[in-house]
Formats: C-alpha cells, structure tokens, sequence
C-alpha cells in the first residue's frame, strides 16, 4: 500500500527564531500537521524537535546553517546559497511522488534549489512569497530593470513560477506582477494574508502610559518596525520637520535596519524637538507602545506594489490604530486601508502630503479614533485560523490532487 504524502517545509527560518517570518511559518506547519504528516527543514540553531509516531506535530530536522552580520552582504550570499544547496540534499532524500513540498523566498536562493529538487523527486511543489526578486532590488534602487542580475533573475523565476503547482502571496497586488512571466497559470495563485500577532482590541490612548506621558503634544504620530530598502522613513522625518512648528503634534519613531540608521543620522543633525527616537521595545511590551500613538505612518518608496510586506498594519489594525500609508493605491496596505475607511492614503516619497494627512487626522482626533475602532473590527478578517485554515486546504488538495 502506497503510503499518505507527506508536507515538506524548507526553511531558514523557524521557531525559536524569533522573526515574524518564522513565527508564520511556524503556525503554518502546525496547522499542515493536522492533516498529514509533517516535516520542517529548518536552518534555524535550536529548531530541532522529533515527533513520536502518530503525533500531530511537525517533525523539524535541523540544517546547518551560517549566519555572517547583516552587513556583511558577500558572506551573506555565500551563506545562503550554502543552506540552499544542504536543503536540496536534504529534500532530495526525503521527497517521495506525491508530496507536497513548499519554501519561502528567503533567503532568494532557496526556491530554485528546493523546487528542483522536488521535481526531480516528482514531488508537488509550493512556494510562499514573502520578498519578490529581482523587483524589489529595483524598486530599493539596488538594480536597473536592464542589469545582468535582473535579466538573469528574471529568467530564472519564469522557469520556477511555471514549475510550481501553488503559489502563495500576502498581497493581492503580487499577482499581475506573477502573471507578466510567460506561462504562468492565474488558478495555482493563492492569496493568503497574513494575520495579527497581537490580541485584537480597541485601546483608547492613554496619556498616563509610559510610552506617552514623556510628551506634552496632543496627537503623537509613530513610525516603528523593520525600515528595509523598501520603505522610506526619511519621508516621516521630513514630514516633522515640516511640522516642527505644530506644538500639538509629536512624533515618535522606532525600529531596526538600514532606515534606522539613516533616521539616527539625521536627528543628530537636524535635532527636532517635535521628534523622539526610541529603540525597539520588547515584545511583551509591543501592544502598549503601539497604542500610545495616535495614528500609526508606513512609508514605502516608490514603485513598491507587489514588492513589500505589509505584515507591520494587522498590528495596527489589532490595537486599532488609524494609518497612514504613503505608498500606490494598488498596494495591498493602500487596498486594505481604503476597503476599511481606517486611514490616509499619500503618495510615496512626499512629505508634504504625509504632512498634510497628519495635520488632518491630529486637527480631528475623534474622527480619528474612529477609524481606529473600525481598524480593530477590520483585524478580525486577518486571524490566524482563517489564513492557516486556507493553507490547510490548499495543501490537502494539492497532496490529493492527480500527478
């Protein structure tokens, strides 16, 4: 008897890592689990878990895997195609015809090698997007749409997109830029949003909080999160300088990365009072610095759609936060917050307009607050169970479906 196929996840990331990349995907295998038996490859150190027979539990099986700094971009490269080829192996001899197998972009060597070796295996396989290749090196300005790279990354995503049997995106402004590759097949796009990581509830701001007492200003503004090549935080730097004079508005901005460190720099220069720099909190402490703001800003940079995850708004949306998202109306964040009323839409890269949309949402802070309630009643859409419920389903038929 021809045993029941089984679901492959080849990671990087992995509980206990403690990104958020890692804790969905996390969440994703243990719903798979529930339906067949699972197997994570993780690269991530301490992820190791087996299951006893029987369990509805993934099995995770450990890869090695080196991790050089985060500036360290050659050795980074060297590193990730190293995991990416222990990960082939390691699918290699595990797939069997009819299993399901699925990778995530990230790092970007790592589908290529996994659907390979699925392939090669007769195994179906999945691909969850989280960062779009050679697109959002262009978009960040790291590569021209003519560059060797893109030409070559372009080329070598045409052959993976048509190779997959299913392909996951957050975004729903992911698929035309999917379907521009020859070939590529609508039906086997999904869309499966991602969901809050914080307890979904209406917090009215507080001015006793500890993360808002500092401030005398009326209405406080936050930027907070992973400021990547995509995103644009010198907009909202900008944008307070042109408020600087604005007594009752007050920004406060927080968060990692290469934005971060280009924030820093220029407060040291510039010193606005109406601006404060804090470094990240811990997460216990996430869902309290979130509502101490009035409204929430994400600015992206120009020619994004598609490009960037918009995971940072479903925490907003929880603590219900009205937002401001500089960024294209075709963008999933800009989609989203104009279905639900919960916010601004500005273009990408203006601080004038990030500005004015401020000045607009502290000159009517009832209105405001609205939104933030209609935000917290909007989150409800993005639950863990309904999206993992989705990838469940979407898996199951694909592991029943015919060769």
């Amino acid at each position: 008897m021809d045993k029941a196929p089984n679901f492959i996840l080849a990671t990087e990331f992995y509980p206990p890592d403690s990104s958020t990349t890692a804790t969905y995907l996390g969440a994703i295998a243990n719903a798979v689990a529930l339906d067949m038996q699972t197997v994570v490859l993780s690269g991530t150190p301490g992820s190791a878990r087996p299951t006893a027979a029987g369990s509805s539990t993934p099995e995770v099986v450990e890869i090695a895997n080196w991790k050089p700094p985060k500036h360290a971009l050659a050795r980074r490269l060297i590193a990730s195609s190293a995991l990416a080829m222990r990960l082939f192996w390691a699918v290699y001899r595990r797939a069997r015809p009819g299993d399901v197998v699925m990778s995530v972009t990230s790092p970007f060597t790592l589908p290529y090698s996994i659907t390979l070796a699925a392939r090669l295996r007769r195994a179906r396989t999945a691909l969850l997007i989280y960062d779009l290749y050679p697109e959002a090196l262009v978009a960040a300005g790291m590569a021209r749409q003519t560059s060797l790279v893109t030409r070559l990354l372009r080329l070598a995503n045409g052959w993976l997109f048509r190779s997959l049997n299913a392909i996951f995106v957050i975004g729903r402004d992911v698929p035309p830029l999917l379907l521009r590759y020859p070939r590529v097949r609508a039906e086997r796009i999904h869309f499966v949003p991602n969901w809050t990581l914080l307890p979904i509830e209406f917090r009215p701001p507080d001015d006793a909080s500890s993360f808002r007492k500092p401030y005398s200003a009326k209405f406080v503004v936050g930027l907070c999160g992973n400021l990547g090549f995509t995103h644009a935080p010198r907009t909202v730097f900008e944008a307070a300088r042109l408020l600087r004079h604005e007594t009752n508005i007050h920004f406060v901005l927080s968060g990692w990365g290469v934005g971060w460190s280009e924030l820093k720099t220029l407060q040291a220069a510039e010193n606005l009072e109406n601006v404060t720099l804090l470094d990240p909190v811990p997460e216990e402490q996430l869902a309290e610095f979130l509502a101490a703001a009035d409204a929430w800003a994400i600015p992206y940079r120009r020619n994004v759609a598609g490009v960037s995850i918009p995971s940072r708004l479903y925490n907003f949306l929880a603590v219900g936060r009205a937002v401001i998202v500089g960024t294209e109306p075709n963008a999933e964040a800009g989609l989203a917050v104009a279905e639900e009323n919960i916010g601004w839409i500005v273009p990408p890269e203006d601080p004038a307009r990030l500005a004015q949309a401020i000045t607009e949402a502290a000159s009517d802070r009832a209105a405001t607050l609205e939104r933030g309630r209609l935000a917290a009643v909007a989150a409800l859409k993005y639950s863990e169970q309904a999206s993992t419920l989705r990838y469940r389903d979407i898996v199951r038929r694909l592991s029943e479906a015919d060769s």
